[in-house]
């Protein structure tokens, strides 16, 4: 299978045309580009995959202690998320870890989906197992990413000849959906043809994601989803940058003049890490065409709604209900 070729996007590049340039190419092209020179240390990011993997690690049952919630942050188990019914035959062989942004319960914005606390394991059980900064450095990283993928913002903007700082409005982003989350693919061989995968193929919900991965490839890209039979390529790991995609809610707000693209994990027996802020606008925000993507000749294709209600709808087609755990552990148990 081949290795997609994928334009490589430095931050720090003086030459902001450039850069524009190159990911208004890669958006038409694939949706997937690198991004290098983003300011995030190799010591944090490697703290994080370190952090992540003990948490992993643990025994199923102290895991499921922090089993996900109604806001989606805390532990998804292996086959928790169904990305592709129609090829897949169970769900994927991954587990998780939702963490979004800290939002205290007092807090009126806590009364949104996607906002509220997050579920940190308690002093206790971080000390019990080994992870004594375990908050801190996801908490560090979801800030910093988030940073990141923030400034992309602008340079979308720019590849859509929009204002630079269009997206960096109040109503937008000012209080955006952020979600980072932890991802570990147990090691069960992947096979297509069986309906097995590490992650079914899927286009992400949101704006934007940044990915950070180990050095296990498994992440494959179809750029035409159409074409009978699916090409798919390998996207390789790149140490220290961000794999970056497109989702569905910039795909629908560009009118489809950018592209979110399917995407899935095939894992040949190997154990896989990886990492991933999930950028969203704020719940309010309102999806509806871009005014630089409609003319007379190119009508709107979809009909306005906002970041919340679509993004809802998203994670009920593809996670088990939550009450089918019930029994498993006791929601309210104290750790």
């Amino acid at each position: 299978m081949e290795e997609a070729a994928l334009n490589c996007i430095s931050l720090s590049n003086p030459d902001i045309q450039k850069s524009v340039s190159l990911l208004r190419q890669a958006c038409l092209d694939s949706g997937f580009f690198y991004v290098t020179d983003h300011g995030i240390s190799l010591e944090l990011m490697d703290e994080v995959f370190y952090e992540s993997k003990k948490f992993f690690n643990l025994p199923l049952h102290e895991k499921m202690k922090l089993l996900r919630n109604e806001k989606q942050r805390g532990y998804t188990p292996t086959l928790d998320e169904f990305l592709d019914p129609q090829n897949q035959v169970h769900g994927d062989y991954k587990e998780g870890y939702y963490i979004g942004r800290e939002v205290p319960e007092d807090d009126p914005l806590a009364e949104k989906p996607f906002f509220g606390p997050n579920q940190w394991p308690s002093k206790g059980y971080l000390l019990e197992y080994s992870l004594p900064r375990w908050r801190q450095v996801m908490g560090q990283y979801h800030k910093d990413s988030l940073k990141v993928a923030l400034s992309l913002t602008k340079i979308i903007a720019r590849a859509l000849d929009l204002d630079p700082d269009f997206f960096d409005k109040p109503e937008i982003f000012g209080e955006p959906i952020a979600t980072l989350r932890l991802l570990h693919y147990e090691g069960k061989v992947s096979n297509p043809s069986m309906g097995i995968f590490g992650c079914g193929a899927h286009s992400d919900f949101g704006f934007i994601t940044l990915l950070t991965t180990d050095d296990v490839v498994g992440l494959q890209i179809c750029k035409d989803k159409d074409a009978r039979p699916q090409v798919w390529e390998y996207v390789a790991p790149l140490k220290g940058a961000f794999v970056v995609n497109l989702g569905d809610m910039l795909e629908r707000w560009s009118n489809n003049v950018f592209r979110s693209t399917l995407h899935r994990v095939v894992i040949d027996g190997q154990e896989r890490y990886s990492i991933a802020l999930f950028l969203e606008p704020n719940h309010d925000c309102v999806l509806e065409c871009l005014p630089s993507c409609t003319s007379e000749t190119n009508p709107p294709k979809y009909s306005p709604v906002t970041s919340a209600a679509y993004l809802t709808q998203r994670f009920v087609d593809t996670h088990v209900d939550l009450s089918s755990y019930e029994g498993i552990r006791g929601r309210e148990e104290k750790i």
